[in-house]
């Protein structure tokens, strides 16, 4: 498969299982993340490797943190969570750190930075055979959830969780839509 083969054919892929990917296979993920594009080279991306039956335990946190929050999570959603992370044999946790001792690189450069480290999570993930899904769910935004993982609010902004593992089921090749309806030109006047 060729790079632009690679990349046009990756989609998101929630229901995974295990194998999740080796050390080896982990390394190369997250060295993927560190080619990302950086202005400045503050390397603002910080993750955490939640694996095994720490994923339920996480599930088990964001569902008490939410309710505690005064947001609890639907029945319906609560059993579909379980059902999903039972299967899941790794999550990183995303964020990116805000450097306060820099006031020339915005912080909006700081998270598409950490963006860009993710994508490339997500393609390197599906390029070695895995399945990969970016979500904001699983108490993203209650503020008991990072900070139990080690990112505060003042010093990070929380960007969710990537699952990684063997796809459940086999995917056809993603609808996109044609990127002439996402494009102009600007002609100077």
């Amino acid at each position: 498969m060729t790079t632009i083969d690679s990349l046009l054919s990756r989609r998101s892929i929630k229901l995974v299982q295990g194998p999740g990917p080796d050390e080896q296979q982990l390394d190369l993920i997250l060295r993927a993340a560190m080619c990302a594009p950086d202005h400045g080279r503050l390397q603002p991306w910080r993750f955490k490797l939640i694996r095994g039956a720490n994923v339920q335990a996480l599930g088990e946190l964001a569902i008490a943190a939410s309710e505690r929050a005064g947001t609890p999570i639907p029945e319906q959603k609560i059993a579909g969570m379980r059902a999903w992370l039972a299967n899941v044999p790794l999550l990183i946790a995303v964020a990116c750190h805000i450097d306060h001792s820099n006031d020339k690189i915005p912080e909006t450069e700081r998270l598409l930075a950490t963006g860009a480290a993710v994508a490339n999570m997500l393609n390197a993930a599906h390029q070695l055979g895995f399945g990969a899904f970016w979500s904001t769910g699983l108490g993203t935004y209650v503020e008991e959830v990072p900070e139990t993982l080690g990112f505060d609010a003042l010093d990070y902004h929380f960007m969710g969780f990537v699952s990684l593992g063997t796809p459940i089921h086999t995917l056809g090749l993603p609808q996109r839509p044609d990127p002439a309806g996402f494009v102009g030109e600007w002609l100077a006047g």
